[in-house]
């Protein structure tokens, strides 16, 4: 009965961590209207080195700043002058992780926004941290509270 107990609560934290490990936009609670500095975090949990990160920014977000650590470049997509999206290029090997960050004024009319995040591989592979197998992850999702 021990044992199980303990297989149990051992799985629990290896799952806790996992999860905790995706790329994730932070913070996850802010104030509508606000202009509130944003932190990508994108760990490399396999073996596989991380090349690039993706970024797409909710409607009526409005980028401001964009600070990346040295090493990194990255290229904007913009639609009507708005930046839409921001692709971050570097190389996060197996084990590490890196942040950027920016800053950006939220909406003021929303409750919350779902962020597009996505990690890509040396391999090719590409793992959507937006969209998961059961519907939205909420380490995508920031929410809004009235000031």
């Amino acid at each position: 009965m021990k044992f199980k107990t303990l297989m149990l609560a051992a799985a629990a934290i290896v799952y806790a961590a996992s999860a905790a490990a995706h790329t994730t936009i932070s913070p996850r609670l802010s104030l509508a209207g606000a202009v509130e500095k944003y932190t990508i975090r994108v760990p490399t949990e396999g073996q596989v080195m991380t090349t690039s990160a993706e970024l797409d920014v909710p409607d009526d977000v409005a980028i401001m700043n964009i600070a990346t650590p040295s090493g990194w470049t990255y290229d904007l997509k913009r639609k009507d002058g708005r930046i839409v999206g921001i692709a971050f290029r570097m190389n996060i090997k197996a084990g590490e992780f890196a942040e950027f960050s920016f800053t950006a004024r939220n909406p003021t009319d929303k409750d919350q926004v779902t962020w597009g995040l996505r990690q890509l591989f040396a391999d090719g592979k590409v793992t959507d941290f937006t969209h998961g197998p059961e519907g939205i992850y909420p380490t995508a999702v920031v929410k809004f509270s009235k000031p």
